[in-house]
């Protein structure tokens, strides 16, 4: 006997991509966040492509991950993929100390986070 199956937490036009332990605060990686939300898919990659933040490159990852668990796991149409939800939530933060003068020492805190980018497929009519 196994256990019963849990209902999925998506609804049957959502796909999403988790990326955990990402090295950056949560308040960088959310600027890319919000520059992706509410978009069409191949506009939030072109504007990812161009990005100069370092954490770009991986957001674009997180995003086609999402695209292709749309396409191959869940059916959905790559053309009118939107950017549902793009969301940032905090991670650990490693701590580590820098000498400083007379004998003192500064905190330096390393924060990670976490990423979870959700795609939701809409009619040809979707907002750009």
């Amino acid at each position: 006997m196994s256990k019963p199956k849990h209902a999925r937490a998506l609804a049957d036009n959502e796909a999403q991509a988790v990326l955990k332990m990402l090295r950056v605060s949560p308040q960088k990686l959310n600027l890319l966040a919000q520059l992706i939300r509410g978009k069409k898919v191949d506009r939030a990659l072109a504007d990812l492509e161009f990005s100069r933040k370092r954490i770009a490159r991986d957001v674009k990852k997180t995003l086609e991950s999402a695209i292709a668990n749309a396409e191959n796991n869940h059916s959905l149409d790559v053309d009118d993929l939107v950017v549902a939800q793009a969301f940032v939530g905090k991670s650990l933060v490693m701590k580590r100390f820098h000498a400083r003068a007379r004998g003192r020492s500064g905190r330096i805190e390393k924060p990670f986070s976490n990423l979870t980018i959700i795609v939701r497929e809409v009619g040809a009519s979707a907002p750009a």
